[in-house]
């Protein structure tokens, strides 16, 4: 008798865990990112979900969008010139290879304009983070010296180089 109340805990611990996951998987996105363009948002979506392999497109019209890129959604609207985007709103992608780094940079920068740091804006003026995560562990390292090297290496990119960030914290 004790083999099954076992089992029985052990199967409502696991639908337990299983529904807490769900739950946090379902309120992830609760939070969607509504942007005002000064542009055709068919356009907008257009090049957006040619950079982002995982994208889809909701609805789109010149005027209003749902989208989503790599899972995150986004809301747009065409509301004209007096909005504009600034680095104080900026979306992080995050990746793991130079590979990854150099798609994101050179597909976003066309248009737009490199920044620092790994920053670029596009040519709609919106404002991204090409960030590898080597370059958030080494900027926040338990060793200060690394840290310290591997921000200062940052300072001086604008296209992140995951190869000279590593380099910089052996000198």
């Amino acid at each position: 008798m004790a083999t099954p109340k076992k089992k029985r805990k052990s199967a409502t611990k696991k639908k337990s865990v299983a529904s807490a996951k769900t739950t946090r998987l379902r309120t992830t996105h609760s939070i969607i990112p509504f942007l005002m363009f000064n542009a055709n948002l068919e356009e907008v979506t257009k090049f957006y979900s040619g950079i982002f392999k995982q994208s889809k497109v909701s609805f789109v019209n010149s005027m209003q969008a749902e989208f989503e890129l790599n899972g995150q959604k986004f809301s747009a609207y065409n509301g004209g010139p007096e909005f504009k985007f600034s680095w104080g709103v900026s979306f992080m992608i995050q990746v793991e290879t130079q590979k990854e780094v150099d798609h994101y940079w050179n597909a976003l920068s066309e248009g737009g304009k490199e920044l620092m740091c790994g920053w670029v804006e596009d040519k709609f003026g919106m404002v991204w983070q090409v960030t590898p995560k080597i370059l958030l562990e080494l900027i926040s390292h338990k060793d200060p010296s690394k840290r310290e090297k591997a921000t200062e290496a940052m300072l001086k990119m604008r296209k992140i180089d995951i190869a000279a960030l590593k380099e910089a914290i052996r000198k």
